[in-house]
């Protein structure tokens, strides 16, 4: 099934500056993995060594966090949106 998956400025340059993809998947991290099987290392600015989410990295399906549900576990369906977001810091 094809999710739309949102890339934030911060990523366009580890996927060739495109701002949105479409992507085979069936959870949160197949499409991580399946991005970064097209993009490699990118998914290594969004999970961390353990394979979790990283702290300043959120993840919403349809506007939903993943935190919130089930994680990277969080089932796609065809036609939903995927947006990525890390975290902003100023000073």
């Amino acid at each position: 099934m094809s999710v739309t998956v949102k890339i934030p400025i911060a990523l366009r340059q580890y996927a060739q500056d495109k701002s949105e993809l479409e992507i085979d998947a069936g959870t949160v991290r197949e499409l991580l993995q399946n991005m970064d099987s097209l993009f490699h290392g990118l998914m290594a600015f969004v999970v961390d060594e353990s394979g979790e989410l990283r702290r300043y990295v959120n993840v919403f399906v349809n506007h939903e966090d993943v935190r919130s549900g089930e994680g990277l576990m969080t089932k796609l369906k065809d036609g939903d949106q995927v947006t990525i977001v890390p975290a902003v810091a100023g000073g």
